[in-house]
């Protein structure tokens, strides 16, 4: 029913929670996992020209973080590709889950303040809204919930 799950991951607490969910739900299939980090070239080539370059740096750094994290919450136990992929992050995310034939895209969301509280993060709203294939949307725990 699911032979491969695609994890879009940003590093952010709500991602790396959509990680451990992802990966749980992947072993219980035993599906192929694909943790996929997305480099926004916008937010580099907006950015002062003066820090561009630092910034780069430590956006591809975050990615690499991300994806260990990936890597480590799959111990092996089940099979994880990793890749990363420049561009606008939700054209990447559907553009990549299509390429790999994925049967689910498990992402992340950002949690919103006051009346926007249960609103997706931008990102995760517009796969939602675009891909042919369901997504699931793990939300960040308040500190207070359990989890």
């Amino acid at each position: 029913m699911f032979d491969t799950v695609v994890i879009a991951t940003d590093g952010s607490e709500s991602a790396a929670r959509s990680v451990e969910t992802a990966v749980d739900f992947a072993r219980r299939f035993e599906a192929e996992v694909h943790a996929l980090y997305v480099i926004d070239t916008d937010e580099i080539e907006n950015s002062p020209a003066e820090i561009r370059e630092d910034l780069a740096t430590a956006i591809e750094s975050a990615g690499d973080d991300a994806l260990a994290f990936a890597e480590d919450e799959a111990g092996g136990a089940t099979e994880l590709v990793t890749a990363v992929r420049e561009g606008d992050p939700h054209t990447e995310i559907t553009t990549y889950a299509d390429a790999v034939d994925a049967d689910v895209i498990a992402m992340g969301t950002r949690g919103r303040d006051g009346d926007h509280a249960f609103l997706l993060g931008s990102v995760a709203e517009a796969v939602v809204h675009s891909a042919q294939q369901p997504v699931l949307t793990v939300r960040q725990l308040e500190d207070a919930e359990p989890a």
